[in-house]
């Protein structure tokens, strides 16, 4: 004998797995009163589970889901012109927090014949929210504070710059003033690096913008002729993490300082070419200069600061660096290869008689 057909068309098997989910679930028929609720729906919203069967949507808890876009929604979907997927609400209940939830729906299809009937899966993402917004306003205030340090450090950078070539205008000692003139052209170059990096997008360097700045910020600095000096920048589209960039910037600041200084004597005409390439992991570094080339013996100059400054950086990004001569001038080397296994040389031996 045939099993008579029950008034919601449920099944045990359906009502049992609604009642038992761990999700906050409401089981409904399209005319959106309820069959059945999760215990989890019901702990969620505190509501008495005993008193939900049959109770249209609407009149659930207070009245408080008696809402028109839902039910237009809902309805829609029972008639298969709509379906509900992630659709925003906030719940308001009167002496409690508004909730924010996230509603999806869909009919049901469990092959039980009649009418149709809805899932309705409810998230609360209330917090989530909250959450959110509150790292929002992080984001947004430490933004704030890094473009105010940004420009009390650039502010300080160029304060201490002209206090510098003040005092080189007073020194007598001509040693004295070349070392005030070394720091200068230095403070110069960090203020190029800074306001480079300030202006970076997230964490990322693009280096022809980078190198091509730093080059017009030394040669604005230390160079008096632009007709007889000039400074070249090739580098292809490579992007660096900004930490990288800065070991990279400051290799080519000391490099080229270096070819300034030493590369052309007695008004000699000649230019600094800077290249860059990368492939894959692998880069290259080059600073070239059609100068004296490399003095012998002891003409050569003493290891100084920027020698070390060159070596500490090459060892900190797992380099190698070769000197050359160019013929004529001198061509200084910077490769970093993922490849193979490469072992930093004696840096000294190497560089100081370029930097």
């Amino acid at each position: 004998m045939p099993t008579a057909p029950t008034e919601h068309f449920e099944t045990a098997s359906t009502l049992a797995i609604v009642v038992s989910s761990n999700e906050p679930l409401l089981f409904l028929t399209e005319d959106q009163k309820i069959i059945a609720a999760s215990a989890s729906f019901c702990r969620a919203f505190e509501i008495n589970p005993a008193t939900v069967s049959g109770l249209p949507l609407g009149e659930l808890g207070g009245g408080e889901w008696a809402l028109p876009k839902l039910a237009s929604l809902l309805t829609a979907t029972a008639a298969g012109s709509a379906q509900i997927e992630a659709y925003e609400l906030d719940l308001r209940r009167p002496g409690r927090a508004t909730r924010r939830l996230v509603v999806n729906a869909r009919t049901l299809d469990d092959g039980v014949v009649g009418p149709a009937r809805l899932l309705l899966a409810v998230t609360d993402v209330t917090d989530a929210r909250a959450a959110a917004r509150l790292k929002d306003d992080l984001v947004r205030d430490k933004a704030i504070l890094l473009q105010e340090v940004q420009h009390r450090v650039a502010n300080s950078l160029q304060i201490i710059a002209s206090v510098l070539m003040q005092s080189a205008r007073r020194v007598q000692s001509e040693e004295a003033r070349g070392h005030l003139h070394n720091a200068h052209h230095r403070v110069m170059s960090i203020a190029a690096l800074q306001r480079q990096l300030a202006s970076a997008d997230g964490t990322m360097v693009e280096l022809r913008t980078y190198f091509t700045q730093l080059a017009q910020s030394l040669g604005a600095s230390m160079i008096a002729d632009p007709a007889r000096l000039s400074i070249k920048v090739t580098v292809d589209d490579s992007v660096v993490p900004a930490d990288v960039s800065v070991s990279l910037g400051l290799i080519v600041t000391e490099l080229a300082i270096n070819a300034l200084k030493h590369a052309f004597p007695a008004e000699r005409d000649g230019m600094i070419a800077i290249d860059y390439r990368s492939a894959g992991k692998d880069w290259t570094l080059s600073v070239t200069d059609d100068g004296i080339g490399m003095p012998e013996g002891n003409a050569a100059p003493k290891a100084g600061l920027g020698t070390g400054i060159v070596e500490a950086l090459t060892k900190n990004l797992a380099s190698t660096i070769e000197v050359k001569d160019a013929a004529p001038g001198t061509v200084i080397t910077i490769r970093h290869r993922e490849t193979t296994d490469l072992e930093t040389p004696d840096l000294e031996t190497d560089v100081s008689s370029a930097v």
